[in-house]
């Protein structure tokens, strides 16, 4: 009996204070009051004398069990200590269930190339002509396409090139004529007017390639749209 009497406080305070350690600091009168009440029974096996001493000292030490150890809620976020990762949160904030701010969105930012140049190889007119064929209206159409989703905001400047075969002056004068062929027929597929600011044939005087092959003759006869945006 005697063993019993001894172990039975131990028992009761222990798990008085375990339950104690599960709460939040602000729960520290509840356990003062378990405390005093499992206090004053461990008084009363001793003797009726000891009842409200046993309820003093064991309320006292479970009231201060409960406020040291239990858990809180330091930054009032709504998120307990135990579990919370980003103590410190400044009042008011919005948190996760971890106690954490979510993470600001991700604003990306859009590169704008200002400027970009189309170099169109494969448009070839008829010989010695700036008359568009059948094959090269096509080709173009694609070029269209790709424009009109420019416009109205981009700026377009069309330049055409030929190769070295010829005089200097013809070659100049064909540029022009193929060059202006080239927006005109675009403005007929919907690009607007107003988009083209310059429209110009540079001749035969900016080779890309080497005239003295016929590739290289090929590169070098070429129309280019440069888009200023």
């Amino acid at each position: 009996m005697s063993i019993v009497r001894t172990a039975l406080p131990l028992v009761l305070l222990t798990s008085v204070l375990t339950g104690c350690a599960g709460l939040q600091k602000t729960d520290w009168p509840t356990c003062g009051l378990v405390g005093g009440v499992v206090g004053a029974g461990l008084g009363a096996t001793e003797s009726a004398a000891w009842a409200g001493s046993g309820a003093l000292i064991v309320g006292s030490l479970a009231a201060a069990y409960c406020w040291v150890h239990g858990d809180g809620d330091e930054d009032g976020d709504g998120v307990l200590d135990s579990r919370d990762k980003c103590p410190g949160t400044p009042k008011g904030t919005q948190v996760d269930a971890d106690g954490c701010p979510p993470p600001a969105p991700v604003v990306e930012e859009v590169v704008v190339i200002k400027e970009e140049t189309i170099v169109i190889r494969d448009v070839n007119f008829s010989f010695d002509s700036a008359k568009l064929t059948e094959a090269d209206k096509a080709k173009l159409e694609t070029i269209a396409t790709r424009l009109k989703q420019e416009a109205p905001s981009a700026q377009l400047s069309v330049t055409g090139h030929t190769d070295s075969v010829g005089s200097d002056a013809y070659n100049q004068s064909l540029s022009e004529k193929r060059a202006r062929s080239v927006v005109e027929y675009l403005i007929e597929e919907g690009v607007p007017r107003a988009s083209f600011v310059s429209v110009n044939g540079a001749g035969e005087s900016q080779p890309v390639a080497d005239n003295s092959t016929a590739d290289g003759r090929s590169m070098n006869r070429r129309t280019e749209i440069k888009i200023n945006r």
